[in-house]
């Protein structure tokens, strides 16, 4: 069964701050569902800048923080100077969950957190390309050492391609109008800036400017999902985190968009359903990979958002981990 909790967080949020005074999204929420206990062992799969990391060191967790983004690397530096002994950060996309762990020295964990899509700090970089509310490269890579850029996409894809890739990954349903007026444009000037794409969709879906998010919003989703391989880092991830985690174990995952959060409970109803329902023999078979209770979900409190608006499409999602591993 899942449960749904709005959650209204208490002063213990207030007092978890990263550098610059920024709260991470439903923070308070991470804290209710963990329960944290010193001693505990944790992954934090999208490190960021480190504030649901820092809230777990100061309930007296161990945590290893993983990040693809070498920006991050400022912020994790920091906590491993002021908890040495209990946090290390590796530049690793989180699909490697198991193998980063095992290099740590650990077999089993109590508990795995993700917090999905880009970070404030992304976003505000106009030179990451993830954002078109300043001027910068298409480039919109977590990790800028290597790997096709949001230009590539956009500039060399088929139209086909490009249609599927924004109506998948950023359901705009428009998606096949924005390809074929990006393919036409790119015909005599490749896409090479942020606001050069942006302009474009904004002419092609002129009705959107009413009201509401940017006419671009979900074609720059679908391309930065694209170019790093988000989606498939998560189906790969997911089962790695059961595999590694201790009995009553805490797997949380925070997701921005429904094709991310379709993917999560899809995974965490497969896992948890004790019985598997066939035409032939209806609930008499059990399921072999029941590995997983309590499943709950959590929305952001009217407080949150005011604070954070980007926080409104975030959903939080918890499981626990059952006492026999069947693995």
């Amino acid at each position: 069964m899942e449960y749904e909790l709005n959650f209204v967080g208490g002063s213990e949020v207030e007092e978890t701050r990263v550098e610059g005074g920024h709260i991470p999204v439903l923070l308070a929420e991470v804290l209710a569902a963990s329960r944290v206990r010193p001693g505990q062992r944790w992954i934090d799969g999208t490190f960021g800048r480190g504030g649901h990391t820092r809230a777990l060191l100061e309930r007296g967790a161990e945590v290893l923080g993983l990040d693809l983004d070498s920006e991050a690397e400022a912020a994790a530096r920091a906590l491993e100077a002021r908890w040495p002994k209990t946090f290390k950060w590796k530049q690793r996309n989180f699909k490697e969950l198991k193998t980063c762990s095992h290099e740590h020295g650990w077999d089993k964990v109590n508990g795995v957190l993700l917090d999905l899509g880009v970070s404030s700090p992304q976003l505000e970089t106009p030179g990451r390309g993830f954002s078109f509310r300043g001027e910068g490269l298409l480039d919109m890579r977590m990790d800028q050492r290597s790997g096709s850029t949001a230009a590539d996409l956009v500039n060399e894809l088929s139209e086909g391609d490009l249609t599927k890739l924004f109506y998948e990954y950023g359901g705009e349903r428009e998606a096949k109008r924005v390809a074929r007026a990006l393919v036409a444009r790119r015909r005599h000037a490749l896409f090479r800036t942020t606001t050069d794409l942006a302009s474009v969709v904004a002419e092609t879906l002129p009705h959107r400017r009413a009201g509401g998010i940017h006419p671009a919003t979900k074609v720059f989703q679908a391309l930065r999902i694209a170019v790093n391989g988000e989606q498939e880092a998560l189906v790969a991830a997911l089962p790695q985190a059961i595999e590694i985690m201790q009995p009553q174990g805490v797997l949380a995952v925070i997701s921005f968009h429904s094709g991310e959060d379709r993917v999560v409970k899809q995974f965490l109803r497969e896992r948890s359903a004790e019985w598997l329902d066939t035409p032939r023999h209806p609930n008499t078979l059990r399921n072999p990979i029941c590995h997983l209770r309590d499943m709950k979900r959590y929305l952001p409190g009217e407080e949150e958002i005011a604070r954070n608006p980007r926080a409104r499409s975030a959903r939080l999602r918890v499981a626990v981990r059952n006492e026999e591993i069947l693995l």
